[in-house]
């Protein structure tokens, strides 16, 4: 461990020891590689969060890609933009910021900027780990997991803390090496999300309606749900790379586009089952946010759905996922909402103010 990082643990324990915390009014740093206009489950966790943090009193200020004059597609996905070197204009607005605290949620170059100058000057931050990247890295570079981990594991590495969406990948982080590993649930805002009564629903075809909404990409998995033999229809609401391909290969399929607000909720709550073939993603907001719309779940047995979705009750997981979607149509709703109710953003806030670091 490098001197800087060093003097970051000592402020992080003389801070603790001397029993301070953050208090309304504090301003609370956010750096994000992944912020509007994308369309992710990371941006609207943190969307959610700094709404009910500033209904609180605190100042939230963004360090983002859309800060910066000049900024480039990320490979294969060219809706996603990031800002080549930043650390200049990165350390230049932080200095000016004078933040009370500091959280880093993506490992781009935004969050590596932000990274490089708390460690430069001994300030205490904290990390959040929302996508597989390793994964993903293997996935389109053949990088070795070992390695892509290895790179992980030296980011989050000085962080006083990194909050995690499951315990199922707190454990896998932990068996890797990782350090100071914190659960931090998601949320869902129920008064958006909701039951809707049978004459405010869309109709998309023939029910049962089968119902996906997220990035339409490859690993996402979609191909999995569109080749199942399921009656009624499929309805993927959402957008993204792989669209041309799967409408022009599933022509019976219903493509929507994305949907916002309201029109998303409503869209949720047209569907009979929320379909979710994903097998990389960590958590899967559109799970709670389709189950407090009244549908159950029905996904493969893996991290994110093992953690989300109460098996027998809110939704199934079973490797078989046409067998899953066929049970999880019959389960009542009510276990669906009870469920569903149990996830608050307010909830997630707390978790995370409870993680934050104030600056000493």
């Amino acid at each position: 461990m490098d001197a800087s990082i060093w003097r970051l643990r000592a402020n992080h324990d003389a801070f603790r020891e001397d029993g301070g915390m953050l208090t309304s009014g504090s301003t609370i740093v956010l750096a994000t590689d992944a912020w509007r206009p994308q369309v992710s489950g990371v941006v609207r966790t943190w969307e959610s969060v700094l709404s009910v943090l500033e209904g609180r009193g605190y100042q939230t200020e963004v360090l983002c890609p859309t800060d910066h004059r000049r900024t480039i597609p990320l490979p294969r996905y060219p809706e996603i933009r990031l800002a080549p070197w930043p650390f200049g204009a990165v350390a230049k607005r932080l200095d000016a910021l004078r933040p009370n605290a500091v959280h880093i949620a993506t490992e781009g170059p935004i969050g590596i900027a932000t990274r490089r100058w708390c460690l430069r000057r001994g300030v205490p931050f904290t990390t959040s780990y929302h996508t597989k990247l390793a994964e993903y890295a293997q996935a389109y570079t053949k990088l070795p997991l070992r390695v892509g981990y290895g790179l992980l594991k030296k980011f989050h590495g000085p962080a006083s803390a990194t909050l995690v969406p499951t315990p199922t990948i707190r454990d896998e982080l932990v068996t890797r090496g990782f350090k100071d590993i914190n659960v931090w649930t998601r949320g869902v805002d129920h008064d958006t999300f909701r039951v809707y009564p049978e004459h405010e629903r869309e109709k998309f075809g023939t029910g049962p309606i089968f119902l996906y909404a997220g990035r339409l990409a490859v690993e996402k998995n979609l191909d999995a749900f569109l080749q199942l033999d399921l009656p009624g229809t499929k309805v993927l609401v959402g957008d993204g790379p792989h669209r041309k391909k799967l409408e022009r290969k599933y022509p019976d399929a219903v493509f929507t586009g994305y949907r916002y607000g309201d029109d998303l909720a409503r869209a949720y709550a047209s569907g009979d089952c929320f379909v979710f073939p994903s097998l990389t993603d960590t958590f899967g907001v559109v799970m709670i946010e389709a189950m407090a719309c009244g549908l159950p779940v029905a996904a493969f047995p893996v991290t994110g759905p093992i953690d989300v979705v109460q098996d027998g009750v809110s939704g199934i997981v079973n490797e078989d996922l046409q067998a899953a979607c066929l049970q999880a149509v019959e389960l009542p709703q009510a276990g669906v909402l009870e469920h569903a109710r149990t996830f608050t953003w307010e909830r997630t806030t707390d978790i995370l103010l409870e993680t934050l670091v104030a600056i000493p």
